[in-house]
Parts: structure tokens; C-alpha cells; sequence
């Protein structure tokens, strides 16, 4: 089975092709800091091949939802550090995903500021989780270059913190319709500068964070995840297919380890004028990094990806959450626990480490 065989990504040798996807589970405390909960929830999925943090704020400016980690504090990253320790101590190896929100925020959990994003523009037709309870989105404020300048002096950073939490690389969180995917997107980006109207401006942001990443820790311990047909957050591209072709080569000029391609959601259909084709197919024969395909995937599905040739590993979400130990239900093909949707974001341990395992 292939998804149970090792493989290298990077300088890491993983002991399968399972990845356990980023997923945010707001658990940390109001300073952003990770609780010995975390410690354990982590330390229980330690069989995957490799865990991807859920994404952690790279410094104040990037917060966006209430109970989320950062990285850029001594108490954080002291805290992340015994969540790594109790990951090695497993055998298993553990990436941080590195997450500014843009315009994905509220000013109730902003102490009073509004998010910053590509252009003016609110998110229609939703609300935001707040420490508050839900609340219509606001208009954020544009961000200037020089606040785009220092934002990616950010990411390079919490870069090097998480090297000195001990993480074993880090992944650009450039999917989902936060801040590097608002740059990409004519939705959100109507900037007139070098970081918007022409593609090769609007793709300019996440390019030059991925090379400020590279210089702070090398490129082996670095990767992106990107959603080019996902609309969630209000993503619309005029072009979507043209935009990430074109990302996808100046990428492919740069020396790093991975790109994790996550696919659409049935839940958030694309506008009319998406193309149909499948993200893995049309995009990962592009790459000449290795591919990690992510959203939606079973074990059946999962093995056939591989079985194509173009993925690498797979990553998997709400499946790792309810199933802990999930290579090993994969194996023995066993039945597996249902996610309970009401505990995926804030709460105790409920839902949250209280899944049981197969010996249980």
C-alpha cells in the first residue's frame, strides 16, 4: 500500500505517505499560546508521516480569529516547543503553517484594529467568528507597501522561531482566502502598484515571501499550500487557471521542498467561468517540487492519487482529528470515528483529544 510506505520531502524522511493536514482548532489561550491540551493532541497523531500545524499567527498584525497560536512571542514559542519535543519523542516529524488572515478578521480580536488586506474590500455575505459571537465583516484597511514590506520580514521571523521551537520546516499557509491568497485574487486585490493589476504583481507578495522563508531557514524546509479553485473567503480570480500557471513557474525557479495543492470544496462551489479540470491533475504536473494533494481524500481515493504518480503524500484533515491514529485503521482497514463538528473550533478537550484509538 503506498500511502504506508515511506518517502523523503525535503531533508525529512517520513515513515509514510500520510500527512495530516493544517486545521484550526482554536485552543490556545487569549495571548496565542499553545496549553498542554495541544501538547497531547499533536502528540496522539504523531503515526502520520508529517502533522502540519493548524496555521499560527507569524506576529500580532496577522491575528484574525480569537483562541489562535502565534510565533512570535518568547512565552509562544516556548510553548510550541514542548508541543515538538512530544512529537520527535513519537518518531514523528511535525511542520508549522505559517498564517497571516488579511482581511479574514475582526477588530473585536484586533484590540480595536481593523484587518489589514490587498485592498478596501469586505467579505460579502458572511459573518466572522469573534470572541463576541459572530459579526458581519468589516472593511478592512488597505495595507501599504511599506506595512507589505515588513509583513514578509514578519513571515521570515516567525521562520526563524519556529526553527527555534524546534519545528522541522514551515509551510506558507497561501490557500483559504487569507492575506497571500487575497493578493492573487481580483476580489480583494484592486491595487494600482507593483503588488496588484497585472498577474505577475498580484502573484508578487507570495513569491517574495516564499524567498524571504528560503533565506531565513533554506529551502529544504520549506513549502506552500495553495487553493487555486477554492473560492472560500470570497476568492475570485478573473483568471484563475492563467494566474496560478503563472505562479506555479516562477515557483518553480525557486529551491524549495513541496507545494500541497488543496482542491475545491463541494460545499463552496467556483463561479461559472472555473475550469472543471481537476487541481492535481491540471496543476502538480506543473511543479517540479514534490506534491502533496490535499481536501476530500479516503483511503481508497487517497491510494489512487498516489497511484498517478503526481502526488507525493496526501494530506488529510477531518479525518486525522476524529481518528488519531489513523495509518493504523488505514491498514487494518477498520471502521472509523465520526468528527463531531460542534467541538472543531474553541472549547476543552472535548472533540478534541478525547477521540478514541483502536486499543481503546
Amino acid at each position: 500500500m503506498k500511502l504506508l510506505a515511506p518517502t523523503q520531502l525535503g531533508d525529512l524522511t517520513l515513515k509514510n505517505k500520510m500527512a495530516m493536514s493544517a486545521m484550526t482548532r482554536s485552543r490556545a489561550n487569549q495571548n496565542g499560546v499553545v496549553e498542554d491540551i495541544t501538547v497531547q493532541y499533536y502528540t496522539q497523531r504523531a503515526s502520520a508521516g508529517l502533522i502540519f500545524t493548524e496555521a499560527i499567527n507569524i506576529s500580532e498584525q496577522a491575528i484574525g480569529s480569537p483562541f489562535t497560536p502565534g510565533i512570535y512571542t518568547i512565552e509562544q514559542i516556548e510553548a510550541w516547543k514542548k508541543v515538538t519535543d512530544a512529537v520527535h519523542a513519537q518518531g514523528g516529524k511535525v511542520v508549522a503553517q505559517l498564517w497571516h488572515t488579511g482581511r479574514v478578521g475582526h477588530s473585536i480580536d484586533r484590540k480595536g484594529q481593523l484587518p489589514l488586506a490587498p485592498s478596501a474590500i469586505a467579505i460579502p455575505g458572511v459573518q466572522h467568528f469573534t470572541s463576541q459571537g459572530m459579526r458581519d465583516y468589516e472593511t478592512p484597511r488597505e495595507i501599504s507597501v511599506e506595512e507589505i514590506k515588513q509583513t514578509i520580514k514578519d513571515y521570515g521571523q516567525a521562520a526563524k522561531n519556529a526553527m527555534e521551537a524546534g519545528f522541522d520546516g514551515v509551510e506558507l499557509h497561501a490557500a483559504n482566502g487569507y492575506l497571500p491568497n487575497q493578493f492573487l485574487a481580483e476580489s480583494a486585490n484592486r491595487r494600482t502598484d507593483e503588488y496588484g493589476g497585472s498577474i505577475p504583481n498580484k502573484a508578487r507578495f507570495v513569491l517574495e515571501t516564499m524567498q524571504e522563508l528560503i533565506s531565513a531557514i533554506g529551502g529544504e524546509k520549506v513549502g506552500i499550500k495553495i487553493s487555486p479553485f477554492h473560492p472560500y473567503g470570497h476568492m475570485i480570480l478573473d483568471n484563475p487557471q492563467e494566474t496560478y500557471t503563472y505562479l506555479i513557474e516562477e515557483l518553480n525557479k525557486l529551491d524549495f521542498a513541496y507545494v500541497e495543492i488543496m482542491k475545491r470544496s463541494p460545499y463552496f462551489p467556483g463561479p461559472d467561468h472555473y475550469p472543471a479540470d481537476d487541481e492535481i491533475e491540471l496543476f502538480g504536473k506543473m511543479i517540479n517540487k514534490k506534491v502533496i494533494a490535499n481536501a476530500g481524500y479516503g483511503r481508497d481515493t487517497a491510494e489512487a492519487e498516489l497511484e498517478k504518480g503526481i502526488a507525493s503524500v496526501v494530506s488529510f484533515g477531518t479525518l486525522f482529528l476524529a481518528n488519531p491514529d489513523l495509518p493504523k485503521r488505514f491498514e487494518l482497514q477498520t471502521e472509523l470515528n465520526e468528527p463531531d463538528r460542534d467541538t472543531m473550533f474553541g472549547g476543552d478537550a472535548g472533540g478534541y483529544i478525547d477521540y478514541p484509538f483502536l486499543s481503546e
